[in-house]
Parts: structure tokens; sequence; C-alpha cells
């Protein structure tokens, strides 16, 4: 064991193997591990940033020990990484550790029989070898070779970050953007690991820039940091900026002078990469992609109105009639007045709170005699709208990816405006979600001869991705618009909807009286330790108790946010334990474990495996062995190797962004004043419509005061309206 240091400041090399993986934070690659370094001696505590590690790796580490007030004597490394043990033992447990995709404890064991402490050398440089044995056939030795290969270029990759200063957390993400020839890519043009890798910033990227040469004034550096001020109001969800705004933030950032920025703009304009629209003071500035798609959505809606009827001219109000004999319902006024607008209009909004009529109108819709006999499709963001339309028409319905029909070997969508789609009538529910780009793949698919109804709440929160399409259209004048307020009287008898219109007003939410049940209620606590307690005893006994409902499939808490104490992150890891505690044999992923029964959501879209950003399922079972995992989607088996964890998330918990679109039996929503940031009325407001037989707030009432009379949410920055009225008005 090495001698620790009196003076806690000389840099040490310590290395050993990994017990137990305390911390781990995904995105900083911050770590806490216990490091086993001699077998007589108590483990050690090391903290430093790691690419990935998991329990069994050997790991080394550069730094010095310090005596923390909180947490004691620890090693703090300036450098950590995964190496390759020497001894017999070090190299099973190595092996066993999951590191080498589909290689687990059994066959971890064969290999060592097999050739002992020249397994490596054989993985490495005669890797046709391992098919002797039995276990390993074609595919599995490909995968461990990989695996072996991956491995190596993320050494390869983290060296080089350190000798330039920079941290390793992200070496692995770099790895797979980049491949084998990372380091050279970056050499040449470092900025552009802010462009292509997840969890990269300009900073970073800048950092790397200093370090090997690049001048602080160089029109690389400009041009990188004008793309990225973009980039960055892009995730905001930003489409255009002013072009002061956008100087005044890259002046901020980079701090060179005006000329090399209006040099290094000049040059982004001519290469296409950034465009301007407008003259002078009112210039506006899009990145590339962003402007193409806003006015292709312009110049596929102006297509789409400007055509013919499918079902021509008819007599809307003998339609109507007998559309409401076939469908056995009784429309009110305006009700009325949105078919017979849909019925002569080739382009539509319906929007409104819930509750007002919405899905009513669109099963009116498909019963009018010249619409029923028609080609329909019926289409939603997400998989649970899609579901949900469908049974609430009796029609199929799809996501907008399958609609549009994904195609692996491309990567590309199969339907387009040169495959279009075999409709008359497109019907686009939850309409609010889609952002511009996604929007910009469905409408060119629509076929100048049909129809399109977009259905959605405005008032809900945006799109997570840039524009905001719905609230365009509206604003733009150019397309009719029905405005449904009416709240009906079946609905009305719910304090769930009769408080989301309250809070969509900013007025004062009504509380449950009486002894009997309800399906709103509003929990009172004063900290955030009090709302985590009741929120863990409503989720796990009262709810299950008085309303009958299971906590795993029928119970979803939405917070505010992803981190701090009432963040998604910490509400998931004490749910975990407390519903599925016994979950068995987990395994591990950036420190997060995943056991059998564990609820997960998907973060990113998988086109390969059908399964998107908002998904939520249930971890049916694990295969230790092969590193596995198998997710039932809505009862649809979907398998997960361990090096694909990152695209998961546990799900007891979720962001009330990431639950848009969805709809859950019940909702339980803690809101507290650490929240302040986040509390806007139309974040409360669609947290309370996400839930349909129940909804409990826990929180604090200054916080929810607070939210629901909070609307300062500026619009986003967008030329879509703007396009639309030039164009159709």
């Amino acid at each position: 064991m090495m001698q620790q240091p009196d003076n806690g400041t000389a840099q040490e090399r310590l290395s050993g193997v990994v017990e137990k993986v305390t911390f781990f934070n995904p995105e900083s690659g911050f770590s806490v591990l216990r490091l086993s370094v001699d077998e007589d001696e108590p483990l050690m505590t090391v903290v430093g940033c790691i690419a990935s590690v998991t329990e069994g790796q050997h790991v080394e580490a550069l730094g010095h020990w310090q005596d923390d007030r909180q947490w004691g004597r620890q090693f703090r490394a300036e450098s950590l990484s995964v190496i390759a043990p020497e001894s017999r033992e070090g190299m099973e447990r190595y092996l066993a550790s999951g590191m080498l995709g589909g290689v687990g404890p059994h066959l971890a064991s064969l290999m060592m029989s097999a050739w002992g402490t020249d397994v490596f050398r054989v993985i490495e440089k005669e890797p046709e070898r391992l098919r002797d044995i039995a276990g390993i056939g074609p595919k599995k030795q490909a995968r461990i070779v990989e695996s072996w290969r991956e491995h190596q270029a993320v050494r390869e990759i983290m060296m080089f970050l350190q000798s330039h200063g920079v941290g390793t957390a992200r070496a692995l993400k770099i790895y797979k953007a980049y491949g084998a020839g990372a380091v050279g890519l970056i050499t040449r043009d470092p900025y552009r690991l802010s462009r292509d890798v997840a969890g990269i910033g300009f900073r970073s990227a800048d950092a790397i820039a200093r370090s090997i040469g690049i001048a602080e004034d160089s029109p690389l550096r400009a041009r990188a940091g004008l793309g990225w001020v973009l980039q960055e109001l892009s995730s905001r969800g930003h489409c255009r900026v002013p072009e002061a705004m956008l100087f005044d933030s890259a002046r901020r950032l980079l701090q060179i002078p005006d000329a090399v920025l209006q040099d290094a703009l000049r040059t982004e304009l001519s290469s296409g990469r950034i465009v301007a629209d407008g003259e002078g003071g009112e210039r506006h500035l899009y990145l590339e992609a962003l402007w193409a798609a806003e006015q292709g959505v312009a110049s596929a809606i102006t297509r789409i109105a400007g055509g013919k009827l499918p079902w021509g001219r008819i007599d809307v109000e003998r339609s109507l009639r007998e559309a409401e004999e076939r469908s056995r319902l009784e429309l009110s006024p305006s009700q009325r007045e949105a078919v017979l607008l849909a019925l002569s209009s080739k382009l539509l909004v319906i929007t409104g709170g819930p509750g007002v009529g919405k899905t009513t109108i669109i099963r009116t819709l498909l019963s009018v005699p010249e619409v029923f006999g028609r080609k329909v499709l019926l289409a939603a963001p997400t998989g649970r709208a899609a579901k949900r339309l469908a049974e609430a028409t009796g029609r199929d319905a799809r996501t907008i990816h399958r609609l549009l029909e994904f195609d692996p070997a491309t990567y590309d969508f199969r339907r387009c405006s040169s495959h279009p789609l075999d409709t008359d009538l497109l019907i686009v529910d939850e309409a609010s979600m889609i952002d511009v780009v996604l929007m910009n793949r469905l409408l060119p698919a629509v076929p100048t001869g049909a129809a399109l109804i977009l259905v959605g709440d405005v008032d809900q929160l945006p799109p997570v991705g840039p524009g905001a399409v719905l609230s365009d259209l509206i604003a733009s004048g150019a397309v009719p618009v029905v405005r449904l307020t009416e709240i009906f009287r079946q609905a009305a008898s719910s304090l769930i909807i009769r408080n989301a219109h309250r809070i969509n007003h900013g007025e004062p939410l009504l509380h449950h009286e009486g002894g009997e049940l309800s399906d709103f209620y509003f929990v009172s606590a004063s900290t955030p330790e009090e709302i985590r307690r009741k929120l863990l005893q409503v989720v796990a006994e009262r709810i299950p108790e008085r309303f009958g409902l299971d906590p795993l499939q029928e119970i979803q808490v939405l917070t505010p946010m992803n981190k701090g104490p009432l963040g998604a992150q910490s509400l998931n890891t004490l749910l975990q334990e407390r519903l599925n505690g016994g979950g068995g044999k987990r395994i591990e992923r950036f420190g997060v474990g995943y056991g059998r029964g564990d609820k997960v959501i998907q973060t990113v879209n998988n086109y390969e495996k059908e399964v998107f950003n908002g998904d939520i399922g249930i971890i049916d079972s694990i295969d230790h062995e092969e590193g596995e995992l198998r997710v039932l989607f809505d009862g649809r088996e979907v398998r997960y190797l361990q090096a694909e964890l990152d695209e998961m998330a546990p799900a007891w918990a979720i962001t009330i962004h990431k639950s848009q679109g969805s709809e859950y039996p019940a909702v339980v929503v803690p809101l507290s004043m650490l929240h302040y940031p986040m509390l806007e009325r139309n974040l409360v407001y669609t947290a309370v419509t996400r839930g349909k037989k129940l909804v409990m707030v826990i929180g604090e009432p200054r916080a929810l005061q607070v939210a629901v009379g909070r609307c300062s949410s500026k619009g986003r920055l967008t030329g879509l309206a703007a396009a639309l009225s030039g164009r159709l008005c």
C-alpha cells in the first residue's frame, strides 16, 4: 500500500480495485469510489473525474491526500483512469466487472482457466481464439473485441485530454462520436466538440483550443463562438436571434474585438451555416437548420391550405346532423361551429384546455358521412398520447415517428414529399408538443389534396425542442382557429378540470371539502423534508389504500426540476428503495442501479428500437451474465445492453417537462420554493392536466401561490408567425 503523506499536498500515484461506486455523475464524471489497495488494509476513498466506472475495475489515480471536514481522509485525484490489472485474480475481476460486452463472471472464469494471465494478449492479438470457449460465438466474439478496442481508444483520448488540462469525463462520448480518429479530429478543430458531443460546452472546447495554440482572436474561435451562442439559444427553444442580441452574447463569451466578430459573421453567412433574415436593425440570425425548418413549415402550410377539400363542396349542416345521429352525441354551439369549420377548411387548429370537448369534436368529425368513408390517419407526438387518441376514437393512431416510417438503414423517414402519406385527412393530437424540426418532417409528407387538423392545448408548456409551432400558427392569423373555452357538465364536476382552468386564469385553487373522496387535493407542507416524507407516504400507502391504485403502473410523481432534494434524481432513489427495494440483484450504469420491476424512462429517441424520448417502461428481467435488460413498453419487449443504459433513467419520478403528451391515472406533484426558478403558471397547469383520476399537490402554499400568479415567461424568438402572415394573409 502507498504511504500517505502527512502534508496532503504532494502528488502521488494510487492504484487498486473499485469495491464500491459511492457516487457517479454522468454529466460531469465526478466520482466517489471506495478502493481496495491492499487486502489487509481498510478501503480508501478516492474522489475525482472519470469517463465511466463499475465495481471490480482497476483504477489508477494521480493526486494527493486531504482531510475533508465532513468525509474525513480521502484521496483527491487530479487524474483518474481505468487500467488493466496484472495479477490473475485482478484480471478475472476486471473481466467479470461488465467492462467487456457479453462477458460476465462465468465466461471470465472460463477465459482465465484457458489462458491465465495471457488473456488480455489473446483478446488483443489472437481474438479468433475466443471461439474456443464454450458460449462464445461469432457475435459475442465481435462484442468482446469491440469493447476491448473501445476502452483502449478511450484511454488514448483521456490521456490526450489530460495533457491539455481538461477532465476526461466525456471521453467515452467523444469516442462514440468520432471513433478511433477522435484525437486527429479534435486537434484540427477542437470547437467541433461543442457542436457534436452532448455535455461538452464551448468553454471546455475552448480550453483545449487554447492549450494547443489557437489564439484568443482566432477567426476559428470567433466563428465557433457565434455558432455556440445560437446553439445555446436554440436549446432554450428559440429559433432566431436579433443581431444585436447575438453580438452582446458573443462579446461576453469571447472577449474579442467587434471587428473580429463582424468578419466571423460574414464568413458564416457566406458559408450558409448562419442565415440572416431582414435588414439593418431588424435583422435576425438563424442556424441554417432552424431557418430551413421554419421556411419548410411555412411552405408546407401554404401548400396544404391552398389545395381543394378532399370531400369537395358538401351540405355541411346536413352532414353534421347525420354525424350527430351516427355518433349519438349532442354538440354544444361552440363544438358545432368547430365541426362545421373543419368540414369547410383545408387546415384547422383546435385548441382548448381539459374538459372542453376537443375529443368529442374529433369523434363527431369522423362520423360525418363524407369523412367516414375517406382515408383518415390519426397521430400524436408520443406513444401514450397516440394510445389515448386511439381509445377515444376507436381508430388506429400512431406516433408521428411511426407514421413517417423511420428507416434504420438510411436513418431517415421513408415518408416525405416524394413519398407522401396515403390519406385524405390527417388529425394530429397534442400538437403543442411538436417542435419546428419535427413539424418540418411531418408536413411535407402530407399530400396537397389532404386536409389537416392540429389539436392541442396552447397553454401547456411549449415543445422541448426549438420553436412554438402551434402558438405561431394561432398568432399568425393565417390559419382558421377554434378556441374552446366552455367546460361541459360532466367535466365541470371534476376538481382537476376546474382547478386546471383556474390555474390558467391565475385564480386561487378550489380545495376539497367534506368526507367523500375527491379527484384533487392540496397537501400543505412547510419544508422540503416534510414534502419528501408526505410524498413517500401518499405514493406508497395512502393512495393505494384509499383509491386502490397501483404505485408502479398507475401513480406518477411529477416534479419541476431534475436536481436538488425534491428533484427527479433524488426522489427516484427514495421511491425505488421504498417501492422496489427487494428488486433483487441490480445492474449498474453511471452509479444508477436498475432492478427487475423498476420503472424507467427513455431519454433519447432510439429509432431502431422504436422507443422514443419520454416513453415509460418496466424492467421485466435482467441477464447479469450477458449484461442485458428486457424492458416492457406498453407490453412490447425491448432489449438493452448495459452500455446502452445511458439512454434511460429511473422513472418513479420524472420532470413535468418529460410528462408532456402523457396522461396518468394519478399524479403526485411536489412543489417548493426550492423550485422558484421554475415556478410558472404553465408548468403547474401542465402537471395538473396530466392526472386523469387523481391529482395530489404536496408543497408549500407560498410556492403554489407564486406559480399560479406568475406568467412571466417571454415568448420564444421565432419567425414562423411572420412568415405565415406574409405568405397567406
